[in-house]
Parts: C-alpha cells; sequence; structure tokens
C-alpha cells in the first residue's frame, strides 16, 4: 500500500504518436522510458523518486502489454545488478533510488558494471537533493559518476527536457558502452507541464530472446585481467564516443547573446532557479528569454571541452553555478581556461555558497555580487522591485520587544520544532516503554537505523547514539559485544531496514559472533519511512509481490533462539516487560524483540474511507477519542514528555483563578490510546478519559441518550437552584 494510487494517471502512459501529455514530472519520466523501448526496470524507493516505483507498480497492465518487467527490488544493490542482464544483450534497462545513499549501497554493482561496459542501453534515475529539503546527507553523485567513469546528465526541468534527456540516456549509454546516471531533484519530480508524446516501444530485444540464447564474452567481465584493460578503454574510446555523442546531438543548450562580455553555466538541473533570478533582476522575462548568455549543462560530466571554450572566448568573466561541494564542474573549468591560455575568468563558490541548495535567492545574491564586479550598470539597484531589493539586502527589523533604554534585540526566540512521530504512530509507545524501562535499570547505550524510529533520536524521547546505515542499526553496535560487563547494548531496526540487508548483517552476524545484545525490530507492516510500500513481512494480501513472511521465522531461520514478539505496541505494560526481561535475561546470545502495529498512516488511508463508506449508507460507527479533565489536571505535562505526540498541547485552565496552563487533546487526535496507558503505567494521573463518538446509533442507544440527557439537565437545574439559593442566603 504506497503513499498514493497512481491507478488513475497511468491511462496517460498509453498516449501515442503526437497527442500531448499534461501531467506531473514522475509521470513524464515513466512515460519517457516506455517510449525509449526499455525491456527491464527494477529499484528502491525513497525520496523524491519514490513515486517512480509507484507508478511503476499501478502500472502493470500498460508494462506487460510491452513486455517490459519491473522489480520492487529488495535493496538498491539488488537494482543495479539487475544491469547484468544489458552487459552482453542488447536490452535496455532502467533502475531508480534515491541518491547518494542508494548509490553508496549499490556502489559494487556499478562499479563492476562500468568496468565491463554494456551492450544495451542502461540508466540509472537518481532522486537528488541539497538544502534544508534534503533527508540525506550533503554528498554529490557527480563523486561516484567521475570515479566510476559513468557519464551523468542532470537536465533541464520542464517536461519535454526530462523525456528527451531519458530517451538520450539510452543512445548515449548505447554509442559509448557506458551506464549513465540522470538526476532529478524533488522540484523536478513533482512539478507539472506538457509534452507532445510519441508511441511506446517494445523493445527490439526481448528478454525471452536472451534467455533462449546465452552469450558470453569473459572479456566484459570485471575480471583480472580484463579489468585493466577496462581502464584504458574507458579513456581512449568510451569518453570520445560520450563526448562526441553530446555535442552532435545538441543535449547541452547555449542561449548566448551577440556582445555578452560576461555570462552563466549552470547546471541543467538549476536552469528554472536561475531564470527566476534574473527575472526579478529585470534581465529575463517569464518565457525564459535572457538578456545574459547562458550555457546549460544538461551533461556535467563529462564535458564538452570545445562547447565550453567557445562560449568563453571573448567573455571577460564567467559565473559556474555548481551545486553541491566540492565544486567539481569549476575546478575543471580553471583547468580548462589554463590549459588553453584563455583569459576568461571563472568564478563560482567565491560568490556564492560553498554548500547547500541554490535556491533562486541564493542565485540572486551571487548574481549581484557578480554584476557589480564586471558589469556593475547591468542592474541598477534603484530600479529593482522593493520585494528584491530587499532580499538583496535585508533590512535589520527588531524581532523582540525591548525594554525602554536597551538596545534593540534582533534574534528572534523561536521554539525548537523537531520532527516526531505521526499522530498515533504505534513506534511511539516502544521508545516510551524504553524510557520507562531506563527509570527502573538505567540507560543503555542504543544504537539507531535509518527510518521513521530514527526521529526517537529528538526530543522528547533522546533515545539513539548512531545511526550508520539502512538496516544496519544492529551492526552499529557490533563492537560493543563485550565481556567486560553484564550490560547490554540496544539496537533499533524497522522492518524496512530488516529485509534490506539487516537480517543478514545484523541479526545473522549477531548470532555467528555470540552477541549477547537486545535487538529491536519494530515491524510497522510497511517500508513506512519512503511511503508505505508493502514488504515480505506486510500483512495485507498483494496482487503482484509475495507477503505475510513473519520476521520471526526468518530470524529464527539464521539461529536466532531469543524471540519474543508483542502484536500491539500500545501496550505499554506489555511492552515494558518484554524490553526489561530482554535486558535482564540471563539466557545467552542475541534478544531479538519484535514489535508489532499497523503504521498508522496507512492504517488511516485504509479504515477512512470506509468509514466514510459506511457512513454514507447509514451503518453505525464508533470513533474512539480521548481527552483530559480540565478539573483534574494538574499541569506537570508528564505525559507530553513521555509521548511527545502532536495531538497533545496545552490550554489555558478554565478556572480564572488557576494561572498553570492544561493539557488539552486536539481534534487531530486518532484514538490510539497510548496517552491513557502512559497515565496508567506510569501512574501520572487519572485526567484522561475515552469518549466515544457514535455515528448511525441504533433505536436503542437513542433512547438511552436521550434518557440521559433529561436526567443531567434535571441534576443541572436543581445545583443551579442550590447556587441561587446559596447566594441569597
Amino acid at each position: 500500500m504506497a503513499e498514493r494510487s497512481f491507478k488513475q494517471e497511468v491511462s496517460k502512459l498509453k498516449l501515442g504518436e503526437g497527442d500531448e501529455f499534461d501531467g506531473e514530472g514522475i509521470l513524464a519520466v515513466t512515460k519517457a522510458l516506455l517510449q525509449s523501448g526499455v525491456s527491464y526496470v527494477g529499484g528502491y524507493q525513497g525520496s523524491p523518486v519514490s513515486h517512480l516505483m509507484d507508478v511503476l507498480a499501478d502500472a502493470s497492465e500498460v508494462l506487460d502489454e510491452l513486455g517490459v518487467h519491473f522489480e520492487s527490488t529488495a535493496s538498491e544493490a539488488t537494482a543495479a545488478a539487475m544491469f547484468g542482464a544489458s552487459v552482453h544483450y542488447p536490452l535496455r534497462g532502467a533502475i531508480t533510488f534515491k541518491s547518494t545513499v542508494g548509490a553508496n549501497v549499490a556502489a559494487d554493482a556499478l562499479s563492476n558494471l562500468a568496468s565491463g561496459g554494456v551492450t544495451g542501453g542502461t540508466l540509472v534515475i537518481l532522486g537528488e537533493d541539497y538544502g534544508e529539503g534534503s533527508s540525506i546527507i550533503q554528498e554529490r553523485s557527480h563523486a561516484f559518476a567521475m570515479k566510476s567513469q559513468m557519464w551523468l546528465l542532470d537536465p533541464r526541468p520542464d517536461l519535454p527536457s526530462l523525456v528527451r534527456a531519458v530517451e538520450k540516456s539510452f543512445e548515449l549509454s548505447e554509442a559509448s558502452r557506458t551506464p549513465v546516471m540522470m538526476t532529478l531533484r524533488v522540484r523536478a519530480c513533482h512539478m507539472h507541464g506538457r509534452f507532445i508524446t510519441s508511441s511506446n516501444r517494445r523493445p527490439d530485444f526481448t528478454l525471452e530472446e536472451a534467455i533462449q540464447q546465452p552469450r558470453r564474452d569473459v572479456e566484459r567481465m570485471a575480471l583480472a585481467p580484463a579489468t585493466f584493460l577496462h581502464e584504458h578503454e574507458k579513456i581512449e574510446s568510451r569518453w570520445p564516443a560520450a563526448v562526441k555523442f553530446v555535442r552532435e546531438n545538441g543535449l547541452n543548450e547555449i542561449f548566448d547573446t551577440d556582445d555578452g562580455r560576461i555570462g552563466v553555466i549552470v547546471q541543467g538541473g538549476l536552469y528554472n532557479n536561475l531564470l527566476r533570478a534574473l527575472e526579478l533582476m529585470g534581465l529575463a522575462d517569464v518565457f525564459g528569454e535572457s538578456t545574459i548568455p547562458i550555457y546549460v549543462m544538461n551533461v556535467v560530466y563529462p564535458l564538452v571541452n570545445d562547447e565550453i571554450l567557445a562560449f568563453c572566448k571573448g567573455k571577460e568573466a564567467v559565473l559556474m553555478l555548481e551545486e553541491g561541494q566540492p565544486e567539481f564542474i569549476e575546478q575543471s573549468l580553471h583547468t580548462l581556461m589554463r590549459r588553453e591560455s584563455i583569459a576568461t575568468m571563472i568564478h563560482g563558490k567565491d560568490l556564492l555558497p560553498m554548500a547547500g541548495e541554490y535556491t533562486s535567492q541564493v542565485i540572486l545574491k551571487g548574481l549581484r555580487r557578480f554584476f557589480d564586479r564586471y558589469e556593475g550598470s547591468v542592474v541598477q539597484a534603484a530600479l529593482l522591485p522593493e520585494g528584491v531589493a530587499t532580499m538583496l539586502e535585508p533590512k535589520v527589523v527588531p524581532l523582540v520587544p525591548s525594554m525602554p533604554g536597551a538596545a534593540l534585540s534582533n534574534v528572534q526566540h523561536v521554539l525548537p520544532r523537531p520532527p516526531s512521530f505521526c499522530t498515533g504512530c504505534p513506534e511511539r509507545p516502544i521508545f516510551t516503554a524504553l524510557k520507562m524501562v531506563e527509570k527502573d535499570i538505567g540507560k543503555h547505550y542504543v544504537s539507531a537505523d535509518i527510518g521513521c524510529h530514527q526521529f526517537a533520536a529528538l526530543p522528547p524521547f533522546n533515545i539513539g547514539a548512531t545511526s550508520m546505515g539502512y538496516g544496519l542499526g544492529a551492526a552499529g553496535a557490533a563492537a560493543f559485544n563485550s565481556q567486560a560487563t553484564k550490560k547490554r547494548t540496544i539496537s533499533i531496526m524497522g522492518d524496512g531496514g530488516f529485509w534490506h540487508n539487516g537480517l543478514t548483517s545484523g541479526v545473522g552476524n549477531a548470532v555467528f559472533n555470540r552477541n549477547d545484545n537486545v535487538i529491536v525490530i519494530v515491524d510497522n507492516g510497511y517500508s513506512a519511512a519512503t511511503g508505505g510500500q508493502d514488504i515480505l513481512s506486510s500483512h495485507g494480501l498483494s496482487e503482484t509481490r509475495t507477503t505475510q513472511l513473519p520476521i520471526a521465522e526468518a530470524v529464527r531461520g539464521v539461529g536466532a533462539k531469543w524471540v519474543r514478539t508483542l502484536t500491539h505496541t500500545y501496550d505499554l505494560q506489555a511492552m515494558q516487560n518484554i524490553l526489561h526481561e530482554a535486558l535482564t535475561s540471563p539466557e545467552p546470545g542475541p534478544k531479538v524483540v519484535i514489535a508489532q502495529s499497523e503504521c498508522m498512516l496507512n492504517k488511516q488511508r485504509r479504515t477512512k474511507p470506509q468509514i466514510r463508506e459506511r457512513m454514507k449508507r447509514g451503518q453505525r460507527v464508533v470513533i474512539e477519542r480521548f481527552g483530559v479533565d480540565s478539573d483534574t489536571c494538574t499541569g506537570d505535562r508528564s505525559c507530553i514528555r513521555l509521548s511527545g505526540c502532536p495531538s497533545l498541547s496545552i490550554k489555558e485552565h478554565p478556572d480564572p483563578l488557576r494561572k498553570d496552563p492544561v493539557v488539552t487533546v486536539l481534534p487531530s487526535c486518532v484514538g490510539c490510546g497510548l496517552c491513557g496507558e502512559i497515565s496508567h503505567a506510569a501512574v501520572l494521573c487519572p485526567s484522561f478519559y475515552r469518549t466515544e463518538t457514535i455515528h448511525s446509533p441504533t433505536l436503542w442507544e437513542r433512547i438511552y441518550y436521550r434518557a440521559a440527557s433529561t436526567f443531567i439537565r434535571f441534576m443541572q437545574k436543581r445545583l443551579a437552584a442550590k447556587e441561587v439559593a446559596y447566594v441569597r442566603t
């Protein structure tokens, strides 16, 4: 069950020659794959390309008609290894995953592939982003392309350019016998636009033909001594072929003017941001017509030196817009200019931030510095719109009221708001239980993992010391398998990470090395952090995948003896008992705790439509909610500190004589019951109450409600009469 369904949108993948496609970027990329005659597609979900996997999963009918094989692979390494089909056969293949972490996992397969080269075109579609919106380490795929000699595209983010980049990537790969990578930023994936479609192509050479006609060329294998020859082939044959193809097919673009003394070279993916910055400065219009010469690198590796030299010659200076660091392209430009004795000055990171996302505002400030140095008359500050001038030189405005006579303060006191679990998340009670166990037997070293549970490292739980990679939670604590102390470490991994590689690198390794520590596997039924895709242990039936395989059986299959499964993590007392037992059990070997409860987001996606449908039909529906009695609540907020649920907040006390705020439950509550469990298990307070909202009640319930309401009103009138009588006396 993915984050969203593309069942309706996939009909656009059937558009034929000359039709107009109108839709999202990720759908356009899928359409381009089908127009390219791809034979197989694989990948592992991860933002911002998770939706590409979801589209392919929903487009099984279209793929089957064309004879295209699709696999949602166990990991990025599995996806990259699929390219083995294109080594000897003219089969076009594509894979997709999140970079750079995905490229790191797939590095072994991709390096071996790049060594021997390919016969059929291969394309790696990478989801890559920088800055605050990114959820990955701030590294660049560019480095991987350079070290393994794989060509890297970064196309302009408009749909025709994206589609052309996909189609030409396969041709470039085949022309140079080299794998090709293409990066997509989040804006490119989710932007909307139009392009004129071509007919979908069945693969020219099918998987059936490849299976029926086995081929073998040992020189194409990454096997010594051929690997030594592969390196020479990359430089002497494949590189020149790639440069020739890029130049002849005009993959890079030049938007030049006749008398430009300065110019800008930009990665294709940043082109829209650059145009927006130039438009704000009055140097471009909304249609992309710029008065400043621009060279767009839709192919950022390899560089086409002839095109760069032609663009730079005669210019006093050129600004290189290169997102991320190190500045690989800028360094290459400096080397090229010096070797060719060209006096054009190259600027880049000296005028722009070394790291981080190059938004339009960041580029705007860099352009201003560049123009002030070389072309002061191009942009006159007096002619800039007020909003743009403020962006360039923001005014200092006091944000905090100052005391009379004191200097104005420019610091705004905003409380930090760290990311946290969703409302009703079944992982929250696991870490609440850990906190409560810590109170009894002391703190333990906790090795975290990639996934939703990683939020526990932040307030209010503050649990988790390291995170070494997806599925590496248990491996991250392997060095602490020491006999010097009886105290055990705790490692956490999710079910997605478990099936990714945690079974072998975590549990299997712990069994093999007789590890005596605790491994907690959070089983919420999906690969939840990447959008809720099904995995082997998902409880629901899947039409196209094998599911319902218990994690406990896999764990016992590699030799774990002490295994405990809790099927309802919201039972806080039971969760505490299992963790306490795991940390104190005298039994040797790894202690594996499997904590099961369905991801609340996916549960809500599934049940809300069902509830709405039942309400429409007039069927009885009971919705549970929790609340807090303001008169009972003491306001110490221990429940919030042990939960952190977004639906728990504070409000002013309704009693004017009590100044301390009290806890309140917001309407976003989904009725998971954890707050009440905490109050009971931690013996905090009796202020929580559970209530039921009944839709389409039965006749008996209506009669009971009317009788109860009548009785309550009668008693309220009596109490009110007594109060009046008391006041009069």
